[in-house]
Parts: C-alpha cells; structure tokens; sequence
C-alpha cells in the first residue's frame, strides 16, 4: 500500500457501535420501562421522589427482586419454578414454629429452616432432571404440597393457621438486626432488605458472567444437548439452580417474619408469578439460554415504582394488574427481539 492511501475495512470487520451493543443487552427494555416509569411518576406525584417516597418503592421492591434474581438464574437455565411464593411461607413457618412453640434460639430455628429451603430445591432439582418432566408440572406438584403442608402444620401446632410472637423468642434481637433491621438516610428509615437485593443482584450478576458456572447456566438453558456433549454438567447446574431459589426463598421468608414477627400458613401464594414476571422484564427469555440478572431487580424495582405510584397517585389498585399484564406482553415480545439482534451481532 503506497504512503498516504487509506485502509478500507470491511464493513463486517467493523466494530458494532455503541446503540447496538445496548440494544443486544438482556436488561435494555427494563431499564427504559423503569426511565419512563420514574419521570412518569415523579411529573404527576409529589410524594414519588422524596426520601419518603423512595423509601417505600425500594421497601416494595426489596424482597421481590431478591427472588426475582434466583428465579432469572434458573429461567436463563431453562427452568421454571411455581412452589418459590409459598415456600417463602414455609421456611417463616419453620422459623417461626421452632422459635416460638419448640422455643428454640432463633438462629438455630434460621439454620432449620435453611436446611429445609434447601431439600426442597433439591427434590425439585432432582425430580425435574431424573423424570425428564417440565419443571413446571413438578414445581406445581411441590407448590401444593407446601400449601397443604403450611396449612395442616400449622393448624395442628396452634390451632389457627397463624405464627406469632417470634420478636419474644431468644437470640431474636441479633437475628432480626442481620435481616430486618433499618439504617437510615436523611432521618428516614430503610429496610436492610434493599442492602440484601443490591447484594444478591451484584454477586448473582457476578457469577453468571464471570465464572464457569455461569457459562454453564446459559449453555444447560440454551442448548443442553450440546452442552452436555462438551462436559458441562447440565443435571447439577439445574439442580443448583432450583437450591438457589430455595435459598432465596428462605431469605425472603426469613426477613418477614422477623420483621413482623408474625407468618400466616397461605402467605406468599400467588407472588410466584410476580417473580416470573419481573424476570421476563428483566430480559429472561420463557424458552431458556439468555437474560439479565440485573435486569430481574429493574423488573422488580419496576414493580415497586409501579405499586407505590399509584398509591401516591390516589388511583385505584386495580390498575396496577392491568399495567402488570399488558407490561409482560409488551417485555416477552421486546426480549426476542433484543435476543434476534444480540444472536445477528454474534455472527
């Protein structure tokens, strides 16, 4: 080439631009949504962006976008969990039961309850792998048996279907400050639940991007035959990805009884979806292989905005499930779009 001509690169060797590479990102479409919804919101309220205010949205948000980030991890591995809500129910019930009828230290009735958490994401995991039947007929299955067993337990413990009294059990002091104690901004309290959702978020975030288990999510969900066939152990990651819901479950159920000190046998049912939701606006596609971590905790924090807003707003509640459905329509059809664009890019 003679001095002074001009390299011509190809246009395939160019590098994509920057609108592209966000484009091709899982949690784009739940960041925008959450943008509009925060301006939104903060034009037409005057309570919205007040310490105040944003106190109350994160609280929403706190406890499902804890959930919300174990379910994107097992839906980027290509499986659904239904039992997750009501066995956020069910590790409060342990704790509860066993510090207040067995009167046992809290932390100790804590560690149970982590045990069970954790069984009942193992015979999930195990059953789905070992039987080849969609997670979603096993979680169902594990979703009524814990209904049914919060329910007859309880009732046979203490004649109702309610726990309480667990702030007068001992070693509650020191247990209820590691999960549900506040900390304070401006004079306005904050539940320490929002430290565990940036947590969970950043460490989750962490190792499904930079670490071989996380290389692993994405292959067991995205193409399992294929993954199986190069060495990754497809049967284990999926198993540990239903503990990791059961984990986050214990967490989430945890933190509420020990904030309320108080657990009803039928709680959590229905928050199940909710997780779904916020996963699948976070990015996660239905079919498995692809999605966002962080974008699971936008969806959640989309939640929050979304509830408290129209509280401040002075609207009527029901609205908030029209926006939920028509949210999930709008976030499923953006997701195989983003994925199309993000599978171009990589060729």
């Amino acid at each position: 080439m003679s001095a002074g001509s001009t390299a011509v690169v190809p246009e395939l060797a160019r590098p994509p631009r920057l609108v592209d590479r966000l484009v091709a990102r899982p949690e784009i479409g739940s960041l925008l949504g959450a943008v509009l919804v925060f301006v939104f919101f903060t034009l037409i309220t005057d309570q919205f962006l007040t310490v105040k205010g944003v106190s109350n949205w994160l609280d929403d948000a706190s406890t499902l976008g804890i959930m919300a980030v174990t379910v994107a991890m097992l839906m980027i591995g290509g499986e659904f969990d239904l039992s997750t809500g009501v066995n956020t129910a069910s590790t409060g019930l342990v704790t509860g039961i066993l510090a207040t009828q067995a009167h046992w230290n809290v932390w100790l009735a804590l560690l149970v309850s982590l045990v069970f958490a954790l069984l009942v994401g193992l015979v999930n995991g195990l059953l789905v792998v070992r039987t080849g039947l969609p997670s979603f007929i096993i979680t169902l299955g594990m979703f009524l048996a814990l209904q049914g067993l919060n329910l007859g337990v309880t009732r046979a413990v203490t004649g109702n279907v309610q726990i309480s009294g667990v702030g007068a059990a001992h070693g509650y002091e020191s247990a209820g400050y590691f999960l549900a104690s506040t900390f304070r901004i401006g004079g306005t309290p904050f539940p320490v639940s929002i430290l565990w959702w940036i947590g969970a978020t950043a460490l989750l975030s962490g190792v499904l991007l930079k670490t071989r288990f996380g290389n692993w999510v994405f292959a067991a969900g995205g193409a399992p035959l294929q993954a199986r066939a190069v060495g990754v152990p497809v049967r284990s990651t999926k198993v540990a990805l239903f503990m990791l819901t059961g984990l986050g479950a214990w967490l989430v159920g945890n933190i509420n009884v020990l904030r309320y000190t108080t657990v009803q046998a039928n709680q959590g049912i229905g928050l199940e979806l909710q997780y779904i939701v916020a996963a699948v606006i976070g990015g996660c596609l239905m079919t498995g292989g692809f999605g966002s971590v962080v974008g699971a905790a936008i969806g959640a924090l989309l939640f929050g905005m979304v509830r408290q807003g129209i509280v401040f707003a002075d609207w009527n509640s029901d609205w908030f499930m029209l926006f939920l459905g028509v949210l999930l329509l709008v976030a499923v059809l953006a997701n195989d779009v983003f994925r199309r664009r993000a599978e171009r890019m990589r060729r």
